[in-house]
Protein backbone atom coordinates (compact mmCIF):
# COMPACT_ATOMS: atom_id res chain seq x y z
CA UNK A 1 0.00 0.00 0.00
CA UNK A 2 1.45 3.40 -0.86
CA UNK A 3 1.72 5.72 2.01
CA UNK A 4 -1.67 7.98 1.12
CA UNK A 5 -4.01 7.93 3.93
CA UNK A 6 -7.75 8.25 3.64
CA UNK A 7 -8.95 11.90 4.48
CA UNK A 8 -12.57 12.02 5.05
CA UNK A 9 -11.95 15.14 7.30
CA UNK A 10 -15.21 16.54 5.69
CA UNK A 11 -17.73 13.60 7.15
CA UNK A 12 -16.50 12.78 10.52
CA UNK A 13 -14.67 13.84 14.05
CA UNK A 14 -11.28 13.04 15.30
CA UNK A 15 -12.99 11.26 18.50
CA UNK A 16 -15.51 8.77 15.88
CA UNK A 17 -15.85 5.97 18.33
CA UNK A 18 -14.52 2.29 17.16
CA UNK A 19 -17.58 0.24 15.70
CA UNK A 20 -18.77 -3.31 16.09
CA UNK A 21 -18.47 -5.93 13.82
CA UNK A 22 -21.83 -6.41 12.71
CA UNK A 23 -23.20 -9.78 13.03
CA UNK A 24 -22.82 -12.38 10.03
CA UNK A 25 -25.02 -12.39 6.97
CA UNK A 26 -27.43 -15.31 7.04
CA UNK A 27 -27.67 -17.33 4.00
CA UNK A 28 -31.55 -16.73 3.31
CA UNK A 29 -30.83 -12.92 3.68
CA UNK A 30 -27.12 -13.04 1.01
CA UNK A 31 -29.88 -15.23 -1.43
CA UNK A 32 -32.85 -12.22 -0.78
CA UNK A 33 -30.56 -9.34 -2.03
CA UNK A 34 -28.45 -10.77 -4.45
CA UNK A 35 -31.70 -11.87 -6.24
CA UNK A 36 -32.77 -8.69 -6.13
CA UNK A 37 -29.94 -6.90 -7.42
CA UNK A 38 -29.87 -9.75 -10.52
CA UNK A 39 -33.41 -8.19 -11.78
CA UNK A 40 -31.33 -5.25 -12.81
CA UNK A 41 -32.60 -3.87 -16.12
CA UNK A 42 -31.25 -0.25 -18.21
CA UNK A 43 -34.36 2.14 -17.85
CA UNK A 44 -32.49 5.06 -19.37
CA UNK A 45 -29.66 7.37 -19.87
CA UNK A 46 -29.19 11.18 -19.48
CA UNK A 47 -26.49 14.00 -20.33
CA UNK A 48 -28.15 16.48 -18.25
CA UNK A 49 -30.33 16.46 -15.20
CA UNK A 50 -33.52 17.48 -16.97
CA UNK A 51 -33.35 14.51 -18.80
CA UNK A 52 -33.95 12.24 -16.00
CA UNK A 53 -37.32 11.09 -15.58
CA UNK A 54 -38.89 12.41 -11.85
CA UNK A 55 -39.30 8.91 -9.94
CA UNK A 56 -41.34 8.14 -6.52
CA UNK A 57 -39.06 4.71 -6.05
CA UNK A 58 -35.85 4.97 -3.95
CA UNK A 59 -32.35 5.93 -6.18
CA UNK A 60 -28.72 4.66 -5.10
CA UNK A 61 -26.25 6.75 -7.01
CA UNK A 62 -22.79 5.03 -7.26
CA UNK A 63 -19.80 7.47 -8.22
CA UNK A 64 -15.80 7.29 -8.16
CA UNK A 65 -12.54 8.10 -9.89
CA UNK A 66 -12.34 6.77 -13.23
CA UNK A 67 -10.59 2.90 -12.92
CA UNK A 68 -12.20 2.78 -9.69
CA UNK A 69 -13.69 -0.41 -10.61
CA UNK A 70 -16.97 1.67 -10.47
CA UNK A 71 -18.32 -0.45 -13.50
CA UNK A 72 -16.89 -3.74 -12.30
CA UNK A 73 -18.85 -3.24 -9.37
CA UNK A 74 -22.04 -2.84 -10.59
CA UNK A 75 -21.98 -5.66 -12.64
CA UNK A 76 -20.55 -7.68 -10.11
CA UNK A 77 -23.42 -7.38 -8.09
CA UNK A 78 -26.57 -7.70 -10.61
CA UNK A 79 -24.02 -10.71 -11.98
CA UNK A 80 -24.66 -9.25 -15.31
CA UNK A 81 -21.52 -8.98 -17.25
CA UNK A 82 -22.26 -5.50 -19.47
CA UNK A 83 -24.99 -4.02 -17.73
CA UNK A 84 -23.01 -1.14 -16.64
CA UNK A 85 -20.46 0.04 -19.46
CA UNK A 86 -17.12 0.41 -18.67
CA UNK A 87 -15.35 2.46 -21.33
CA UNK A 88 -11.71 1.77 -22.73
CA UNK A 89 -10.93 5.15 -22.50
CA UNK A 90 -11.99 6.09 -19.24
CA UNK A 91 -13.60 9.51 -18.22
CA UNK A 92 -15.21 9.56 -21.36
CA UNK A 93 -18.74 8.40 -20.56
CA UNK A 94 -20.62 11.44 -19.30
CA UNK A 95 -23.90 10.16 -19.20
CA UNK A 96 -26.01 8.86 -16.11
CA UNK A 97 -27.21 5.53 -16.82
CA UNK A 98 -30.30 4.33 -14.82
CA UNK A 99 -30.95 0.85 -14.03
CA UNK A 100 -34.39 -0.56 -12.31
CA UNK A 101 -34.58 -3.09 -9.94
CA UNK A 102 -37.43 -5.03 -8.38
CA UNK A 103 -39.20 -8.66 -9.26
CA UNK A 104 -41.53 -9.31 -12.60
CA UNK A 105 -40.71 -5.96 -14.12
CA UNK A 106 -42.61 -3.47 -11.10
CA UNK A 107 -39.64 -1.19 -10.11
CA UNK A 108 -39.07 -0.64 -6.10
CA UNK A 109 -35.77 1.01 -6.47
CA UNK A 110 -33.34 2.37 -9.32
CA UNK A 111 -29.44 2.36 -9.11
CA UNK A 112 -28.00 5.44 -11.00
CA UNK A 113 -24.33 5.14 -12.61
CA UNK A 114 -22.86 8.41 -12.31
CA UNK A 115 -19.51 8.66 -14.73
CA UNK A 116 -16.17 8.15 -12.91
CA UNK A 117 -13.95 11.90 -12.88
CA UNK A 118 -10.40 12.54 -12.73
CA UNK A 119 -9.50 11.12 -15.22
CA UNK A 120 -6.52 13.45 -16.94
CA UNK A 121 -7.18 12.62 -20.60
CA UNK A 122 -10.91 14.44 -19.93
CA UNK A 123 -10.35 18.24 -21.08
CA UNK A 124 -10.23 20.39 -18.63
CA UNK A 125 -13.98 22.06 -19.65
CA UNK A 126 -15.30 18.48 -19.62
CA UNK A 127 -14.16 18.19 -16.57
CA UNK A 128 -15.45 20.95 -14.58
CA UNK A 129 -18.98 20.97 -16.74
CA UNK A 130 -19.60 17.19 -15.67
CA UNK A 131 -18.75 18.30 -11.65
CA UNK A 132 -21.59 20.95 -11.88
CA UNK A 133 -24.16 18.37 -13.14
CA UNK A 134 -22.87 15.79 -10.46
CA UNK A 135 -23.44 18.27 -7.84
CA UNK A 136 -26.36 19.39 -8.92
CA UNK A 137 -27.53 15.87 -9.40
CA UNK A 138 -25.93 14.53 -5.83
CA UNK A 139 -27.87 18.04 -3.91
CA UNK A 140 -31.47 17.97 -5.82
CA UNK A 141 -32.40 14.41 -7.05
CA UNK A 142 -35.27 14.38 -4.82
CA UNK A 143 -35.51 10.42 -4.51
CA UNK A 144 -31.99 10.04 -3.94
CA UNK A 145 -31.92 7.73 -0.94
CA UNK A 146 -28.46 6.84 -0.83
CA UNK A 147 -24.78 7.16 -2.35
CA UNK A 148 -21.96 4.01 -2.70
CA UNK A 149 -18.70 5.83 -3.26
CA UNK A 150 -16.25 3.71 -4.80
CA UNK A 151 -12.70 4.31 -3.51
CA UNK A 152 -8.97 2.21 -4.30
CA UNK A 153 -7.67 1.54 -1.23
CA UNK A 154 -4.07 1.58 -2.70
CA UNK A 155 -4.34 5.36 -3.78
CA UNK A 156 -6.95 6.77 -1.07
CA UNK A 157 -9.14 9.51 -1.51
CA UNK A 158 -8.19 12.25 -3.93
CA UNK A 159 -9.29 16.10 -3.78
CA UNK A 160 -12.19 15.30 -6.04
CA UNK A 161 -13.41 12.42 -3.88
CA UNK A 162 -13.43 15.55 -0.89
CA UNK A 163 -15.30 17.92 -2.87
CA UNK A 164 -17.94 15.11 -3.60
CA UNK A 165 -18.20 14.87 0.03
CA UNK A 166 -18.95 17.80 1.12
CA UNK A 167 -21.23 18.27 -1.73
CA UNK A 168 -22.96 15.45 -0.21
CA UNK A 169 -22.17 16.12 3.71
CA UNK A 170 -25.43 18.23 4.49
CA UNK A 171 -27.53 15.71 3.06
CA UNK A 172 -25.90 12.50 4.76
CA UNK A 173 -26.22 14.63 7.95
CA UNK A 174 -29.88 14.83 7.09
CA UNK A 175 -30.23 10.69 6.53
CA UNK A 176 -29.26 10.40 3.06
CA UNK A 177 -27.30 6.78 3.60
CA UNK A 178 -23.41 6.54 2.54
CA UNK A 179 -21.16 3.55 1.49
CA UNK A 180 -17.83 3.45 1.13
CA UNK A 181 -16.48 0.63 -1.24
CA UNK A 182 -12.44 -0.07 -0.74
CA UNK A 183 -12.69 -1.82 -4.28
CA UNK A 184 -9.68 -4.61 -5.78
CA UNK A 185 -9.39 -5.66 -2.13
CA UNK A 186 -7.44 -8.72 -3.43
CA UNK A 187 -4.47 -5.98 -4.19
CA UNK A 188 -4.32 -5.85 -0.57
CA UNK A 189 -2.34 -8.32 2.10
CA UNK A 190 -4.35 -8.87 5.05
CA UNK A 191 -3.32 -6.84 7.20
CA UNK A 192 -3.21 -3.95 4.65
CA UNK A 193 -7.35 -4.65 4.38
CA UNK A 194 -7.72 -4.60 7.89
CA UNK A 195 -5.68 -1.21 8.19
CA UNK A 196 -7.52 0.41 4.96
CA UNK A 197 -11.19 -0.71 6.71
CA UNK A 198 -10.65 0.39 9.65
CA UNK A 199 -8.87 4.10 8.97
CA UNK A 200 -12.33 4.23 6.43
CA UNK A 201 -14.49 3.47 9.14
CA UNK A 202 -13.22 5.89 11.47
CA UNK A 203 -13.04 8.40 8.90
CA UNK A 204 -17.04 7.86 7.04
CA UNK A 205 -19.27 9.67 10.32
CA UNK A 206 -22.53 8.65 9.61
CA UNK A 207 -22.09 6.27 6.65
CA UNK A 208 -20.20 2.53 6.12
CA UNK A 209 -17.15 1.08 4.66
CA UNK A 210 -17.09 -1.99 3.95
CA UNK A 211 -13.83 -4.39 1.57
CA UNK A 212 -14.89 -5.12 -1.91
CA UNK A 213 -13.21 -7.17 -4.79
CA UNK A 214 -14.69 -8.58 -7.73
CA UNK A 215 -12.24 -11.10 -8.25
CA UNK A 216 -12.43 -12.66 -5.29
CA UNK A 217 -16.11 -11.19 -4.63
CA UNK A 218 -15.05 -10.31 -1.29
CA UNK A 219 -17.90 -8.16 -0.08
CA UNK A 220 -20.47 -8.92 -2.66
CA UNK A 221 -23.05 -10.21 -0.64
CA UNK A 222 -23.23 -7.75 2.08
CA UNK A 223 -22.40 -5.10 -0.05
CA UNK A 224 -26.20 -6.35 -1.86
CA UNK A 225 -27.69 -6.59 1.50
CA UNK A 226 -26.46 -3.09 2.61
CA UNK A 227 -28.56 -1.52 -0.64
CA UNK A 228 -31.36 -3.84 -0.04
CA UNK A 229 -31.86 -2.62 3.32
CA UNK A 230 -31.59 0.70 2.43
CA UNK A 231 -34.26 0.56 -0.32
CA UNK A 232 -36.58 -1.48 1.80
CA UNK A 233 -36.66 -0.16 4.97
CA UNK A 234 -38.71 -1.60 7.75
CA UNK A 235 -41.90 -0.44 8.35
CA UNK A 236 -42.07 2.38 11.61
CA UNK A 237 -43.55 0.82 14.23
CA UNK A 238 -47.33 2.14 15.61
CA UNK A 239 -47.18 4.33 18.06
CA UNK A 240 -47.85 3.18 21.60
CA UNK A 241 -48.99 6.64 22.86
CA UNK A 242 -51.71 7.08 20.32
CA UNK A 243 -55.51 6.80 21.97
CA UNK A 244 -56.82 3.53 21.65
CA UNK A 245 -59.84 3.47 19.21
CA UNK A 246 -63.26 3.59 19.99
CA UNK A 247 -64.95 -0.20 20.34
CA UNK A 248 -68.04 -0.08 17.95
CA UNK A 249 -71.03 0.43 18.61
CA UNK A 250 -73.80 -2.20 19.04
CA UNK A 251 -77.00 -1.35 17.75
CA UNK A 252 -78.66 -4.26 20.18
CA UNK A 253 -77.25 -2.80 23.33
CA UNK A 254 -80.04 -1.05 25.58
CA UNK A 255 -80.48 2.36 26.22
Amino acid sequence: MTGRVFRFTSMTTPTSPARPNPPALSAADAKTAMGWMHTARFLTTAAQLHHLPPLEVPEIAFVGRSNAGKSTCINTLTQQNQLAFASKRPGRTQHINLFSLGKQNVTDAVLADLPGYGYAAVPKQDKIRWQQVMANYLVTRENLIGVVLLCDPRHGLTELDEVLLDVIRPRVEAGLKFLVLLTKADKLTRAEQTKALSIARLQVGGGEAKLFSALKRQGVDEAAWTLWQWAHPPAPAPDASAAPAAPPENPDSEE
